[in-house]
């Protein structure tokens, strides 16, 4: 069952690879996986050197980077003013002189700073500092000429069990958060 991430509007937000030495062996840990833990065919890929397009595979949710974008700044934009006007109350109820005096630009600026920082907390999730290491373990893998199993997980439950499944196979596994 897939459900859009609450930040980021994304189907898939964690992914777990494995590599493995040979192709064979990465597509039958894929068959096997996928029927064991009940995962839906476009959950799980296999990677190889000889793919046209890894990226594709790896990130399957590329074409739609504008939507992620535009979700996390808005709903972290959003987060961030709400968390401003709590403070800003909560400096208000604590009767801060330097609050109470000018109310309406201290407001103007905790809930404003808030709302900034809250943007830039949406420019970090869009950036996805967290696909890094997972992203450039399998391409250092295809250079090599090995191939990798990669599951796009709906939970973190499903990454968990993913990446346990994909390690007793003998697979070198990293995942994203």
């Amino acid at each position: 069952m897939s459900t859009l991430s609450s930040v980021t509007g994304e189907t898939s937000d964690s992914k777990v690879a494995a590599v493995f030495d040979s192709e064979s062996t990465a597509r039958a840990v894929a068959t096997e996986v996928q029927s064991a833990l009940g995962f839906q065919a476009s959950q799980v890929q296999v990677v190889t050197p000889h793919d046209r397009n890894p990226g594709r595979k790896l990130e399957p949710e590329g074409r739609g980077i504008f939507r992620t974008i535009l979700i996390a700044h808005y709903k972290l934009g959003i987060a961030g003013l709400v968390l401003g006007a709590l403070v800003f109350a909560a400096l208000w109820g604590l009767g801060i002189e330097a609050v109470r005096s000018s109310p309406w630009l201290a407001g103007a600026l905790i809930v404003g700073y808030g709302g900034v920082f809250g943007l830039m907390a949406g420019g970090l999730v869009s950036l996805r500092p967290d696909h890094d290491p997972y992203l450039l373990k399998v391409r250092g893998a295809l250079k090599e000429g090995r191939s990798a199993v990669v599951v796009h997980a709906f939970s973190t439950e499903e990454r968990d069990r993913a990446q346990e499944a994909l390690a007793a196979r003998g697979g070198e596994t990293i995942a994203t958060l």
